[in-house]
């Protein structure tokens, strides 16, 4: 059998311990296998680096005592479930992960304790990640050509301030400022998805209860929008942007947005630095299509929230090493 030591193993059996969010309600019949279980089946592909199902079902076949004690953790009631079935509720299982996401981050704030003085900030931000394949230009997609087999054609174009004009994705998230890193909300969207309006329902998604999210939310000038000012700036809660116009400001509050701006960006951006050294997302990412891609990144963040977790649990440190600890699986 496989100690209880492996990576791999540990990591899919924590998937039993974390809190859910309520279920959602269904239609039709009533379903036999737990959303859990396919979890499980999603943080072994992530962590084995499985884009696709068919990869993910063809290692879980092999003979090896690892693959007999996780196809064992993947039973119900006696039951292993058919290859539709995987397909089929795998493809269904972005729906739920930003819910999932904010319900694990905000658990991991309550155990991390990330905020000990009380200060508790959270920074929100988009990382563009750039779409497997070739590009679609403006000129073919505009007359519905798609000129190679190899483009995505449900990614789109951004311009980043960084990397200049990007074909792919973006990856809406809020993370903790503090010490340790933890994401809070996290969706996946193409990368022409404005930042202020996926704002709305990643905030939404945050539990409103201290000491699980944070009073202060800190983002940059995309994020200085009435609308997300409103639906934030409720129960004693403030959202921080740098402000618009020419600069240099001289306004009363210039100095202390500074700060914050200094803050959010050492937090968040080495945060995805970080998160797309360690999921290999530096280049394109490996997937093809939305669901797909939402899947694999949204994955990706809930297998750095377990990690983060099961480091906690062992004493292991929770900035350094991760991608040494999730390469030893």
């Amino acid at each position: 059998m496989v100690p209880e030591t492996s990576v791999l193993v540990l990591l899919v059996l924590l998937v039993d311990r974390i809190p859910s969010p309520p279920p959602r309600k269904r239609r039709g019949r009533k379903v036999v296998y737990p959303d859990r279980l396919f979890l499980k089946a999603l943080v072994i592909m992530i962590v084995r680096h499985l884009p696709k199902v068919g990869s993910l079902l063809a290692v879980l076949a092999e003979p090896t005592p690892e693959m007999q004690r996780l196809r064992a953790l993947l039973t119900e009631n006696g039951h292993y479930t058919t290859r539709r079935t995987f397909e089929r509720r795998l493809k269904a299982i972005p729906e739920t992960l930003p819910a999932q996401i904010a319900c694990l981050g905000g658990s991991l704030a309550e155990i991390l304790v990330p905020w000990p003085d009380g200060s508790s900030i959270g920074a929100i931000d988009s990382t563009v990640l750039r779409a497997k394949g070739g590009v679609w230009h403006k000129a073919d997609r505009e007359k519905g050509i798609v000129p190679h087999t190899s483009i995505d054609p449900e990614a789109h174009w951004t311009k980043s301030g960084w990397h200049g004009w990007v074909y792919g994705w973006k990856l809406h998230l809020i993370t903790t400022v503090a010490a340790v890193w933890i994401p809070l909300a996290a969706d996946l969207t193409p990368a022409n998805v404005a930042d202020n309006v996926q704002a709305l329902p990643l905030v939404d998604h945050l539990p409103h209860d201290a000491p699980a999210s944070p009073r202060f939310l800190l983002g940059d000038v995309h994020y200085n929008d009435p609308t997300l000012r409103e639906r934030w700036e409720t129960a004693d809660r403030i959202l921080v942007t740098t402000k618009r116009g020419s600069y240099p400001h001289h306004d009363d509050g210039v100095e202390v947005r500074r700060l914050f701006h200094q803050l959010r960006s050492h937090a968040i951006e080495n945060f995805n630095s970080q998160f797309k050294g360690i999921f290999d997302c530096l280049g394109q990412v490996p997937t093809k299509g939305l669901v797909p891609t939402r899947r694999y990144i949204l994955g990706a963040v809930f297998v750095y929230q377990l990690t983060l977790l099961q480091r906690y649990q062992t004493g292991g440190d929770l900035r350094v090493g991760l991608k040494a600890f999730l390469q030893a699986a």
